[in-house]
């Protein structure tokens, strides 16, 4: 892959560090149809739906050439952890994924896209994208879907690295509570505000309200969805500018030269928030990938409710 650091050709994000890694509709229908393409993959590429128990609607119509990755592989229940570094490089390696294949991820949710990139580039793989708008996108562009099956790859042999390739893109409950000591942490909150000030646990399956005390509300979307990243998105779903994000927040006291941990109720929104924040060149960021979820699950870890905060 080259240097990010190149300029931007057309129909790329001249303000991302990491310009390859969010990709156009145009440029996937070029990738599919095999036409010659600026940033191009270097060599072998997967495109893969990724959904949580969405391989129906994946049957009725996705982008031709794509097979289908469904999140219950990368997590499971009751926390919605990712699953063992094991299992983790034996999925990739069926999905014909080894460190070096250029991977192009997209979902009917973007945030189960983002859960996948996440863990991607966790567990080494080094050219992951991700494209602006999901589904959503391909369809306003007036692209073609094709039905029928997913498509499957020959399983690689070997994954050429040891995985994690980056451990330090992930936080367990212990680290979490290390970077809220930390002068330079920050454990940011990719939650609504009624998640934040404890109105709403955001989850049928999370019953304590409230939030970690000491995290710093990061932001994410409408107050009532906890799909919802409409805080960092344009109307039609594609990522605000770098700066926008950066200005939103700067305003919580959240800033690039930080130790940036993101997490949310189980790790999805959190997972778009670092994804932004990689695509941004922030150098030391994570996932804590418990998030409210396994931490308010203890007793012992603090949390803050402020029920009757004032409206955002």
């Amino acid at each position: 892959m080259n240097s990010p650091t190149a300029p931007a050709p057309s129909g790329f994000r001249r303000d991302l560090h990491r310009w390859r890694q969010l990709v156009t509709p145009a440029w996937v229908a070029g990738l599919v149809a095999g036409a010659p393409l600026a940033a191009a993959p270097a060599g072998d590429w997967r495109l893969l739906e990724v959904g949580f128990g969405a391989a129906a609607a994946f049957a009725r119509g996705h982008i031709p050439g794509a097979g289908y990755l469904d999140t219950a592989q990368l997590e499971g229940g009751p926390l919605w952890n990712k699953v063992d570094d094991a299992a983790l490089e034996r999925l990739l390696l069926g999905l014909g994924i080894r460190h070096d294949t250029c991977v192009v991820l997209y979902g009917r949710n973007p945030l189960a896209a983002a859960r996948a990139a996440h863990l991607m580039l966790y567990a080494g793989v080094a050219d992951v994208r991700l494209l602006d708008g999901g589904f959503a996108a391909w369809r306003q562009a007036g692209l073609p879907l094709a039905p029928g099956a997913a498509r499957v790859w020959p399983p690689a042999g070997q994954f050429g690295a040891a995985v994690p390739r980056h451990p330090e893109y992930l936080c367990d409950t212990g680290q979490a509570r290390a970077v809220l000591a930390q002068a330079d942490g920050a454990l940011v909150s990719i939650r609504t505000w009624n998640e934040f000030i404890g109105r709403t646990s955001g989850y049928s399956y999370i019953d304590a309200r409230g939030e970690i005390d000491g995290a710093r509300w990061g932001r994410s979307g409408d107050d009532d969805d906890v799909n919802s990243m409409t805080e960092f998105h344009h109307a039609d779903g594609r990522m605000l500018p770098a700066a926008e994000l950066a200005r939103l927040w700067r305003a919580a006291d959240i800033d690039p030269g930080q130790h940036a941990v993101f997490y949310c109720g189980t790790g999805w929104r959190a997972s778009l928030a670092f994804f932004y924040a990689w695509l941004m060149n922030w150098q030391r960021i994570a996932v804590y990938d418990g998030g409210w979820c396994e931490w308010s699950a203890d007793p012992a870890n603090p949390v803050r409710c402020r029920i009757d905060a004032p409206d955002r």
